[in-house]
């Protein structure tokens, strides 16, 4: 009984799928990814005196940024560790950490929780939350300067990254002492970066 020569597979079957693959990628899902903290700081900048702009900033956070761009959804939740304030002055930081400003033995953690992604087009512009400290909750609305997520080509990691700018009124917060001679408006800048685990 004769057989006949097994066919080899043509090279356009062979192609055809990993062309599709190409052409075609899966679609994009949410992902969560988490704050890194070596390259997420928030500063904030307050009038003195009407003399000059005062600034600092908190050196440890901590978080979670989800973020689905097919859906233009997600959430962000930032943790500030209020206790690393940091304004380059050590006497008057352990003034601010104390009772009469940020409390922080009361009030350990200042929080920003996301409500809502706003987007001009495909652009990330805004975000719309709240913003917790000395015990109150207030909206806040954080502009978006930049906003990228892509690949970190130093880490070797997936990731999003932003600056953020807010303003808020101390006063709102409890946070009177100092006025008039110390600003009530702060303005508050959140630089992210977070990444895939």
């Amino acid at each position: 009984m004769s057989t006949s020569p097994q066919r080899k597979p043509h090279w356009r079957s062979a192609f055809l799928p990993l062309l599709l693959l190409v052409l075609c990628p899966p679609a994009a899902q949410a992902a969560e990814y988490t704050i890194d903290p070596t390259h997420t700081y928030a500063s904030f900048e307050i009038d003195h005196l009407g003399f000059s702009t005062q600034r600092g900033q908190f050196n440890r956070s901590s978080g979670i940024v989800e973020f689905d761009p097919e859906g233009r959804t997600g959430r962000i939740d930032i943790r500030i560790d209020a206790a690393s304030l940091d304004t380059g002055f050590d006497l008057r930081d352990d003034v601010l950490r104390g009772d009469s400003w940020f409390n922080v033995k009361a009030f350990p953690d200042i929080l920003f929780r996301s409500q809502k992604l706003v987007f001009i087009e495909d652009r990330l512009s805004a975000v719309e939350g709240t913003l917790a400290m000395l015990g109150e909750i207030r909206p806040m609305r954080l502009e978006i300067s930049r906003f990228k997520c892509g690949l970190n080509l130093a880490n070797r990691k997936r990731g999003c990254g932003a600056d953020a700018l807010g303003s808020l009124r101390r006063s709102e917060f409890g946070m009177n002492n100092g006025q008039p001679f110390i600003g009530d408006e702060v303005r508050l800048r959140i630089q992210v970066e977070a990444y895939l685990p």
